[in-house]
């Protein structure tokens, strides 16, 4: 056994300075908790940073989606016969025989368009095929086959045709209304003809309107590349899901990365009521109307600067019999302020013929409702 002398030693020199560091540990754990480590903070760290991951962090690739959406989209090739104007002496069989000139030049352009529907409905622009002779279409799988026009809609800019084949595979229908800025979306499309390709971007806006393209514009605008041959090709979100028809890009000197696409849900409409109806249905009050200004507020001496002035009204339009009169400024539509003239053209629009459209009217000092009945907006020669 060790003698009285030796454990005096070994507490002295070992055991007095462990115990000294070990309370020196235990008074700074006490004042500084963070030295601890403790698990519950740990944990609340660890859920931060999952929350974050969830917000912050996009896919590493976009391969699914594309996998989903591409076979759906299709190429479009178009031909036109071209009359070239002629001297008259080569109407004579004899003289041209001499020349070898030709009356008829063919013409080809192309295009994208989405298979929307198994039975062979394909969405595109209808800057795509207008006034053409031929149109084939390219599937994802190959196949060329001859497409038929169902029926066109000038004021959206889109076409709907038919191809008689089976085995289509129709793309999944997202929400444009979903949509928000800074989402990540791709158009895929057949850019300068070179085959289907896709590109990258973000949402940059929503309800753009006034860029002078289409009669009814309600665009959403991205940064993904838009190339001719791109027209009628589909926009679509990280899920492969389609949000838009891709239509044109910003083409003017030093603009870059602007490019726009018409919303899905209008373009079911145009789908629904060309095969239902032949044609698309849209409301109509029979007014011409000019958006307010301070210019015109002034001469007008009312205080609003917000509105429509309307000009004129049809004889027996829904306008004039619900009792609107020239010179009355249209502030609100179906509860809602009118902010321009587009988006209030838009919204007349939607409403189906024969429904009631209420409307906030300022005349002179005194504002008052009315209720017109829609009437069915007429077609318009192109």
């Amino acid at each position: 056994m060790l003698d009285r002398q030796k454990i005096d030693w070994i507490f002295n020199y070992i055991g007095k300075p462990v115990l000294t560091g070990l309370f020196v540990a235990a008074l700074l754990m006490l004042m500084f908790p963070q030295f601890r480590g403790d698990s519950t903070d740990f944990n609340n760290l660890a859920q931060k940073d999952d929350t974050a991951s969830s917000d912050w962090l996009g896919p590493v690739s976009y391969a699914a989606a594309v996998r989903r959406a591409a076979p759906s989209v299709v190429n479009i090739y178009t031909r036109k016969l071209r009359r070239e104007k002629t001297h008259p002496l080569l109407n004579d069989p004899f003289i041209r025989r001499f020349f070898n000139y030709q009356q008829q030049r063919l013409q080809s352009s192309l295009g994208s368009g989405i298979i929307v529907r198994d039975d062979g409905f394909i969405m595109t622009n209808n800057h795509v095929v207008a006034n053409v002779d031929e149109i084939v279409v390219l599937l994802y799988d190959g196949r060329d086959v001859p497409a038929k026009i169902v029926g066109t809609d000038p004021d959206t800019d889109l076409a709907i045709l038919k191809i008689d084949v089976d085995q289509l595979q129709p793309i999944s229908i997202g929400d444009a209304m979903d949509a928000k800025i800074g989402d990540v979306v791709l158009a895929i499309g057949n850019p300068y003809g070179l085959g289907q390709a896709v590109t990258q971007g973000i949402i940059s806006a929503t309800g753009r309107n006034g860029l002078g393209l289409n009669t009814f514009e309600n665009f959403i605008q991205t940064d993904a590349d838009i190339n001719p041959g791109n027209s009628g090709g589909a926009l679509v979100d990280v899920y492969g899901n389609l949000l838009g028809i891709n239509t044109a890009k910003l083409d003017r000197s030093g603009a870059a990365g602007m490019s726009f696409a018409i919303p899905v849900n209008e373009a079911q409409k145009v789908l629904n009521d060309i095969i239902q109806y032949g044609r698309v249905i849209r409301g109509w009050l029979g007014m011409d109307a000019t958006p307010l200004n301070q210019d015109l507020a002034r001469h007008f001496n009312t205080s609003t600067t917000r509105g429509l002035l309307v000009n004129g009204v049809f004889n027996t339009g829904p306008a004039q019999k619900a009792g609107i009169r020239p010179g009355d400024i249209v502030i609100g539509i179906n509860g809602t302020a009118v902010t321009d003239r587009h988006s209030s053209a838009s919204q007349i629009a939607d409403v189906m013929p024969g429904q009631p459209i209420k409307l906030e009217i300022l005349r002179g000092i005194e504002t008052f409702t009315l209720t017109a009945i829609a009437g069915t907006r007429p077609v318009i020669a192109q």
